[in-house]
């Protein structure tokens, strides 16, 4: 377009020109002299000669050196001046037509750059040598919450940079003017900016000189990276998690062996002393630090989502209801305690013991939160949570859930304290107060369950747990045949398989207290073998699920072949994805956590055999 602009000018130009020479050479008499032929000697009287005329007016031209004469009449003047004119006025109209024409694409191209401002994804933000903003697109009243009329004319500082920003970016701005000199122009940077609702947001920030004229403006180009960030916590959360994970689990498995031996055979010591034996005491205290780490480690697996659920379709009403009683025996006086449970509420499929303890978790973290006085109240209730709500605060699928509220009324937590809640041994608590667990298991928990965790909280306001769980449109699951009394022994034939000898040992010692016949096997191999020779019924198969060679899950399809009416019960510390599919335990398997006491462990024999 700018060639052809260029091309029409010199056009017009030409054409003056070349209209004056052709009126010249067309129109011009060369001037010259022609010699009157002799007249005819005769004696014929003439008669006398008019008056000689004036001479006509000469132009002299040197045209490449070269003289040339044109001799004009009044005629031809009038003629020249007329062509001259009409030159003249081609030339304007040519002049003109161009003129308008790039008036139109000036205005074309003012409107397509306004098109593609208004239209940004970004915000687009003028501002002249004072600071001054001078324009303002529709993204960055969408980004900062200002209208653009209330933001023309405004010191730009004032209402987007954050308070304590703000004298860096005017000596910024004062050093460009006198130097030259500005660092940011035209580099990205991440910034914090503000919104008009006074809260702060992290944007990534673009600048660059408009022109070169004096004084200098300046565009700005902002994009709100909160999202980003979100996402990149979200990143670091997830491989946070699973380095935990990694950590649980590495450990897990050969940590709860030794932990089971420690507290089973504190228990079946305890149970051969007399009460009043003076090393009692020390035996319990080594029970309990065996029980304490084996929650620890619990604590761990769970917040790494590594531990095994045995979800059951159950009502969140009922095991509130439960719960509460011994929570208001918890609770001090000084703090009123409200549950608040929907009628209609509906079913969720989650491990009862899990959510157990994730009401216990957020109900003493709610109290501690209030060491004089306060509110404490649980809710239940159902709700649907659409896409546009998911995407913006969850990460799971939209749906029904079933939210368990807890809230507090008191002391309320910061931002950046929200930010490492759920982190593994983070505490606000004193010293020696709080593992740093707490939370981190709930988190785990919830997450693991297929569902999701979020906090609300202000200072001096308290702070509001939401914890959303998928509801399902089945039936609460009748619990199975329980032993009645405290009656677990039997006689009947149990095959145990358990690589760990200390574990293996104590394994048999109990079951064979409570009346079993046991059969032992370090391995899945000697295990088949006993299958093999063994004549009489085995009624149960009990396994380790993770060994060396044959796991518990292989072993068990191997020895169903031979022994289709077997039951069988797992049990691990740690297990991998044979018998689980992420932490779900199938529902047709029984399983029993390492550690284990030895009460519990006649428990789940029992009904394990009964079922």
């Amino acid at each position: 377009m700018l060639n052809l602009m260029i091309l029409v000018k010199r056009f017009a130009k030409n054409l003056t020109l070349t209209v004056v020479f052709l009126a010249l050479f067309i129109v011009a008499i060369p001037g010259q002299t022609i010699p009157a032929a002799d007249p005819p000697i005769t004696n014929i009287q003439t008669t006398p000669s008019p008056p000689t005329a004036q001479p006509t007016p000469q132009i002299n031209i040197n045209l490449f050196g070269r003289e040339i004469h044109f001799t004009l009449d009044v005629g031809t003047l009038g003629a020249v001046i007329i062509i001259l004119l009409v030159g003249l006025s081609l030339s304007a109209i040519l002049l003109a037509l161009l003129a308008r024409r790039r008036t139109r694409q000036i205005r074309e191209s003012e409107v397509r750059l306004r098109a593609i401002v208004d239209t940004a994804l970004d915000a687009v933000i003028a501002m002249d040598h004072k600071g001054l903003i001078v324009g303002f697109n529709p993204a960055a009243e969408r980004i900062f919450g200002y209208r653009s009329s209330a933001v023309i004319g405004k010191d730009m500082a004032d209402l987007l940079i954050p308070p304590s920003l703000r004298e860096a970016h005017r000596q910024g701005l004062a050093h460009y003017q006198a130097t030259g000199e500005g660092p940011i122009l035209g580099q990205r940077i991440e910034i914090v900016a503000l919104h008009a609702d006074g809260t702060e947001f992290p944007a990534e920030l673009s600048v660059t000189r408009i022109g070169t004229t004096e004084p200098p403006s300046f565009t700005g180009f902002v994009r709100d990276i909160s999202e980003r960030r979100r996402i990149e916590e979200q990143l670091f959360q997830s491989q946070k998690m699973e380095a935990v994970g990694l950590l649980a689990g590495g450990i897990a498995h050969d940590f709860n062996n030794l932990l089971t031996a420690i507290t089973g055979y504190s228990e079946m010591t305890l149970k051969k002393m007399r009460a009043e034996d003076p090393l009692r005491r020390n035996i319990e205290a080594v029970r309990d630090a065996g029980n304490r780490a084996a929650a620890l480690t619990g604590q761990l697996l769970a917040f790494s989502r590594k531990q095994v659920l045995q979800p059951k379709v159950h009502n969140l009403n009922s095991v509130v209801t439960d719960l509460g009683k011994m929570l208001r025996r918890l609770i001090r006086e000084s703090v009123e305690f409200r549950v608040v449970l929907d009628p209609e509420l509906g079913n969720i499929k989650a491990d009862p013991g899990q959510i157990e303890q994730v009401i216990m978790n957020l109900t003493i973290n709610a109290h501690d939160a209030m060491p004089d006085v306060g509110t404490l109240t649980i809710e239940t209730k159902n709700v649907y949570l659409d896409a546009d709500y998911v995407s913006q605060h969850l990460e799971i699928e939209p749906g029904p859930f079933v939210r368990l509220s807890v809230t507090d009324t008191g002391a309320g937590m910061d931002e950046q304290t929200q930010r490492r809640i759920f982190d593994p041994f983070f505490t606000t608590k004193e010293l020696g107060k709080g593992t740093g667990l707490g939370l981190s298991t709930v988190y785990g928990i919830v997450k693991q369950s297929g569902g999701d965790i979020m906090v609300y909280s202000e200072i001096g306001h308290g702070t509001t747990f939401k914890i959303y769980i998928p509801r399902v449109d089945e039936n609460v699951q009748a619990p199975g045949p329980a032993v009645s009394g405290e009656d677990y022994s039997g006689t009947e034939t149990i095959l145990l398989v358990e690589d760990e000898e200390v574990v293996r040992n104590l394994t048999r010692e109990i079951l064979t207290s409570y009346g079993y016949k046991v059969l032992e096997a370090a391995t899945g191999a000697a295990a088949l073998s006993i299958c093999d020779t063994y004549s009489e019924t085995i009624h149960l198969l009990l396994t380790d699920v993770i060994m060396p060679k044959m796991s518990g899950s292989d072993l068990k399809d191997q020895i169903i072949k031979n022994c289709p009416d077997i039951k069988v019960l797992f049990m691990s510390g740690y297990t991998d994805d044979s018998i689980v599919h992420s932490g779900i335990l199938d529902s047709d398997i029984a399983f029993i956590e390492k550690p284990f006491s030895p009460d519990s462990l006649a428990r789940k024999v029992r009904n394990v055999l009964l079922s």
